[in-house]
Order: structure tokens, then sequence, then C-alpha cells
């Protein structure tokens, strides 16, 4: 059975955000075939879309999985709805917990429930830095160091919390 690294993003503004990023870190790492390998700190941004809800919670985690890129997406998927997520058609409104499959190894997927490398990602800070906190030498999937992305990134509003356990 091959098993792929993969790169999770974690956001929360609903709730206890800490204790809700904490428990889907848990249950990522004990998804089947999968082992959680390495998590970066936990940032503060303020959200994308409409500003009057409360700031965001994000990190990013590395795993590694024998899971498929959908098989981890329907699991993923569940870990929200156990944490409260409820899907509304608001979009970038507020939410307990949203989990994104940002990379998959090398892999692109583009199907309508599933875009790999993350759709915007490149323009997230809330992404991009707890990304290159934990993979400093990433080359991106555009053959461009990620560091070189991260400059990129406008740095208004993010704000580390603290480092990972």
């Amino acid at each position: 059975m091959t098993k792929e690294h993969a790169y999770i993003g974690l956001g929360s503004n609903q709730g206890e955000s800490q204790s809700l990023v904490q428990d889907a870190l848990n249950a990522i790492g004990a998804l089947d075939d999968t082992r959680l390998l390495q998590t970066s700190s936990l940032y503060t941004s303020s959200p994308m879309g409409p500003q009057d809800q409360p700031d965001y919670l994000n990190a990013v985690c590395l795993i590694e999985t024998a899971l498929s890129p959908h098989a981890l997406l329907k699991a993923l998927q569940k870990i929200e709805q156990q944490h409260g997520r409820v899907r509304k058609a608001e979009r970038w409104g507020p939410r307990t917990l949203d989990l994104d499959i940002l990379l998959y190894g090398a892999h692109t997927v583009d199907s309508a429930d599933l875009t790999i490398p993350h759709y915007g990602m490149a323009e997230r800070e809330f992404v991009m830095v707890p990304l290159f906190e934990i993979a400093p030498t990433m080359v991106m999937p555009d053959g461009k160091p990620i560091a070189q992305w991260v400059a990129n990134c406008s740095l208004d509003g993010l704000r580390r919390q603290r480092a990972s356990n």
C-alpha cells in the first residue's frame, strides 16, 4: 500500500477554536492508514470575505496516508461534521472547523468536489506561513521555492499564537 505525504490546512472561528483545532489534529492522526507527522504553530488571522465575524485560528499539518485524495476528503468532511460544521451557501462565512487538503504528494486533482493543489492557497498568508514553518525547503507545484510564495503574501492581520505541541 503506497503512502503519500499530504498537507492539511485547519481553521476555526466559532466556539472554542483552539480545542476544535487540537481535536481535529487528534482525529486526523487517528484516521485509518494515516499518521500525523508535523504540525505548525497556531496563527490568528483576519477573516476572508465578510469582516463581521471573529478572527480565525489556523494551522497546517503534514500527514502520511494511504487514503486516496477523495477518501481523505470524505474523512476530513466527517471530522468537520463531528465538530459542528454546517455547510452553508455563504462563502467564507464563520465555521467551527474547516479542513482543506492543500497538497497531496505530487498529485493534482481537478474534480467538482476537490482541487489539489488547493486553489488560492498562494494568496492566503494563513496557509502559506504555517506551511513554510513546517516545510521551509519545499518546492511548490509551479517549481518555485515556498519562500518565494511567502515573500509575496500580505502578512497584515496574521499573528502567531504559540508553537505546536
